[in-house]
């Protein structure tokens, strides 16, 4: 049995003979097409003619979100790149390539790899001892995760924090941009990303320029593997010398330049530049772009999804009132059947006695152990005149309004993420009368 594979090289002269020698001997592949371009090999791909397929580095259009496809499809790549060239190599690596070999190796060296990539692709070498076996392991219905690229450091390295809620407002960019300052503030770097696909506003917020979303910026570099981690430090703002930002998209009709695939190496290499990354998410949960498409569909809410899966920790924010709870509620049971792995912490945000009177607290406690089943809550108030202040002069809480009860509550919630422990409370003694 012999893995049908495909070629997708720039008019590279080395080609012709590659192929010749790996027909020439029984190495386990077979080359089935020689692909004359990126349109061509995502076109074949999709037919289920091929398993794998070598690619050279200067593929034109070659990028981290045409690799999805490939994933997508079932199709294993291998990068080949001109001898010494080791630019070519670190594009694509930072593509997400892990299988990565000189265009001067062996047909048997190139015929290796190949089998190893799919025996990896198919559960890791370990569990299969021939790699053909691990082709047939994989077969038609086991395909590679959407959007696979390289796997994220471990949680030590840096955190990933996404702050998601359910439509409605509930206050997702508060609590993100005072639980991002409140990091800092604390001595601990701190990244603040902008991932709302549906128009973020931290940028207006914290009185920053957003004529050109950073993070639009870095997504296009990951995509075509060009970003690093002093490209990613250059495109988010410095605010403060322990908190950076990377701006957001402005407009609603640019959500497809948050592509999922980037946005992953995006959050890869922020765990790298700051201890703790907190992210902006949009509200939107739903994958319905299959009833419209018959091939791999471009998805709004890719970005959302991508930062939920990567997140090390997920707080879900609602609103303390009657309709932000019931959109809370539903909201959760969303999340729990798009993502079964998250598990989230809540954030109860703008409680009030108004809202909910007769005890806010201890009604929102009942409300959402009974409909929802969950007693871990954090509350934080609602103080209209702080958090007015601050967006009028694009400052955080921190700085505008310090003794806010939102930003007490952020600050206590910060410490508890980052291990910090806070300083007993001084009681005040009475003095008695002599």
């Amino acid at each position: 049995m012999s893995v049908p594979l495909l070629t997708a090289v720039s008019g590279a002269v080395w080609e012709s003979d590659l192929v010749a020698a790996l027909e020439r001997s029984d190495h386990g592949v077979i080359v089935v097409r020689r692909c004359v371009d990126l349109a061509d090999l995502l076109a074949t791909a999709t037919t289920g003619q091929a398993r794998a397929v070598l690619l050279s580095a200067d593929l034109r259009r070659l990028d981290r979100d045409a690799l999805a496809r490939l994933a997508a499809a079932g199709v294993v790549p291998v990068g080949l790149f001109p001898p010494g060239d080791e630019d070519a190599e670190r594009r694509l690596r930072q593509l997400g390539v892990t299988s990565v070999l000189p265009a001067d190796a062996t047909a048997a060296e190139i015929a290796g790899a190949v089998l190893d990539a799919l025996a990896e692709a198919a559960g890791g070498s370990e569990a299969f001892g021939d790699p053909l076996a691990a082709l047939a392991a994989l077969g038609d219905t086991e395909r590679p995760a959407l959007d696979e690229g390289p796997s994220l450091p471990e949680p030590a390295e840096g955190r990933v924090v996404a702050v998601w809620g359910p439509t409605g407002a509930p206050g997702r960019t508060t609590v993100a941009v005072g639980l991002a300052s409140e990091v800092a503030g604390l001595g601990r770097s701190a990244l603040l990303i902008d991932a709302d696909a549906y128009g973020g506003v931290i940028a207006q917020v914290l009185g920053l320029l957003d004529e050109a979303p950073g993070l639009a910026a870095a997504c296009r570099l990951a995509n075509n593997g060009a970003l690093d981690l002093p490209g990613l430090a250059t495109h988010s703002r410095q605010v403060s010398p322990t908190l950076r930002v990377l701006t957001g998209i402005s407009r609603a009709d640019r959500w497809p330049e948050l592509r999922p695939s980037a946005l992953e190496m995006v959050l890869e290499l922020a765990r790298r530049l700051a201890s703790t990354t907190v992210v902006d998410c949009g509200f939107g949960l739903e994958q319905d772009e299959e009833l419209a498409y018959d091939t791999m569909a471009p998805r709004r809410n890719g970005a959302t999804l991508a930062v939920l899966e990567n997140a090390d920790l997920v707080l879900a924010v609602g609103s303390a009132d009657p309709v932000g709870l019931q959109r809370l509620v539903r909201g959760l049971v969303e999340l729990r059947e798009a993502l079964p792995e998250v598990t989230p912490r809540v954030v109860v945000n703008r409680l009030r006695d108004s809202a909910v009177p007769a005890g806010a607290e201890k009604q929102v406690r009942a409300a959402l152990a009974r409909f929802a089943g969950i007693t871990d809550l954090t509350f934080v108030p609602y103080d209209v005149i702080g958090l007015d202040q601050a967006v009028a002069v694009g400052r955080t809480l921190a700085e505008s309004a310090p003794d806010s009860p939102v930003r007490l509550a952020l600050k206590a919630l910060a410490s508890e993420l980052v291990g910090v422990r806070r300083a007993p409370a001084r009681r005040r003694l009475s003095r008695r009368k002599a």
